[in-house]
């Protein structure tokens, strides 16, 4: 895991940035997996702060006990005014140990602008040696005030084969890590739930071939991990693609029911409705309501099959 958060353009450039002694007070990485957000936030910590891999400074950070390293809110809560009127006085303080006194601020795409706007003064005059490291899944939660007073970094999902290499790594042998991988998006604590073997592809599978489809995005709406199953069905689509058009040599997906969508559906439907998966993807991050989102999306690419298929 650890190899892979280190790719990121915010890791890179931060420890960059330290060693030269040209760090911005403030900084925000946009980073698309919240699951790995704060860990990443913890690699960039190290980075800011100068901690060797295995020194006592690296394993307090792991640990968010390192003094001159504060972070707010306790992993899964939201910074609210209590916790922001708490920065604002510590900011005041010096450093206890090193040359730099770092405040790390994690999922800040839930804060409310109530509490992003108590923090533009000191984010845009900051006291000496405080250093302000931000984190969030997208920019369209944050201000633009708090956007315009730091240094963005805006990490891209990673490649299949990255997220692939880095499942080989920490889970050997415990499932299908390239159908997991192809399916992820580049969002690796997806792959990973793929990976776990949930039945999120055989949903997919239904959601194209059942008749009731109303009733199962119902229970589908239900499901703890929304994200999973946008992924699978965007990897099943792709793949009934390939097939398709005569490509299955590339598919991840080998099985006779992805061949058997491949027959039904005709190519251009099953390109559209790859776009229309992304495209409720981006609305589900915009807070759509995930069920009606999902309904909708079925119905959009069963109608794109009956258009194409009256083209063919």
């Amino acid at each position: 895991m650890q190899i892979l958060l280190r790719k990121t353009t915010a890791y890179q450039r931060l420890l960059t940035d330290a060693e030269r002694d040209e760090l911005s007070h403030a900084v925000l990485v946009l980073f698309p997996d919240g699951a790995l957000l704060r860990p990443l936030l913890r690699e960039c910590a190290k980075a800011i702060l100068g901690a060797e891999d295995g020194s006592r400074t690296a394993k307090l950070i792991d640990e968010e006990s390192y003094s001159d390293c504060v972070f707010y809110p306790l992993a899964g809560e939201k910074l609210t005014a209590d916790s922001t009127a708490r920065i604002l006085d510590e900011a005041a303080l010096s450093p206890v140990e090193g040359k730099r006194k770092l405040f790390v601020l994690d999922a800040f795409h839930t804060a409310s602008p109530l509490v992003q706007n108590k923090l533009l003064k000191v984010l845009e005059e900051p006291y000496e040696s405080v250093f302000f490291l931000i984190g969030a899944t997208a920019s369209s939660s944050v201000l633009p005030t708090v956007l315009s007073r730091a240094k963005k970094f805006q990490e891209a999902p990673f490649s299949e084969e990255e997220i692939e290499r880095a499942l080989a790594r920490g889970h050997a042998g415990e499932g299908d890590i390239r159908k997991a991988a192809a399916a992820s998006g580049g969002v690796y604590s997806v792959a990973e739930k793929l990976l776990a073997g949930g039945d999120e592809f055989a949903l997919a599978v239904r959601l194209l071939n059942e008749e009731n489809y109303v009733a199962l995005c119902r229970e589908c709406g239900n499901g703890e991990d929304k994200r999973a199953l946008l992924s699978a069905l965007k990897l099943t689509l792709r793949d009934a693609l390939f097939y398709a058009t005569a490509q299955e040599r590339y598919a991840a997906i080998r099985s006779e029911e992805i061949e058997a969508i491949g027959r039904e559906y005709p190519a251009g439907a099953l390109l559209e409705g790859i776009r229309l998966v992304g495209e409720t993807e981006r609305q589900i991050q915009f807070n759509a309501n995930y069920a009606q989102a999902l309904l909708t999306l079925v119905a959009r690419i069963r109608r794109e099959k009956i258009k194409w298929q009256k083209l063919s």
